[in-house]
């Protein structure tokens, strides 16, 4: 029972497994940065949804907008440079009694180009990528 031998695989037979494995992953991920990219900047439009619908709130209680995050009700999640999670910073650009632009900025780069994404919403609901990654 002893000298009964288990089929099973050699460490080099792993080994080149896994290589192989690394470079079609190494081959596959410079096509993969866009598609990665456009699903983060989900985050930046589901945010940006988000305080839209906090701004139209506060209009409607206040008969203006606000350029105060924390006045309507926004937190922001700590961002990936401090620990976090969040890869957009979230800011009220400019606020006036009918008007009001936010803005949600990248602080990582994707893909490695060099440009930070920037998404923006106004009062209408209008969400527009004003700097693509």
């Amino acid at each position: 029972m002893l000298k009964k031998k288990l089929q099973a695989f050699s460490l080099s037979e792993l080994l080149i497994v896994l290589v192989i494995i690394g470079i079609l992953v190494l081959l596959a991920l410079p096509n993969l940065m866009p598609l990665i990219s456009k699903a983060k900047s989900t985050e930046a439009q589901l945010q940006l949804n988000h305080v839209h619908t906090l701004q139209k709130t506060y209009f409607y209680m206040h008969s203006k907008y606000s350029n105060d995050l924390e006045e309507i009700g926004f937190e922001q999640e700590s961002l990936i440079t401090d620990g976090g999670k969040a890869n957009y910073l979230i800011e009220i650009v400019h606020a006036e009694a009918t008007t009001f632009t936010a803005r949600a900025s990248s602080v990582t780069d994707f893909d490695g180009d060099g440009t930070l994404n920037v998404w923006e919403v106004d009062q209408d609901k209008n969400i527009k990528e004003v700097t693509k990654d």
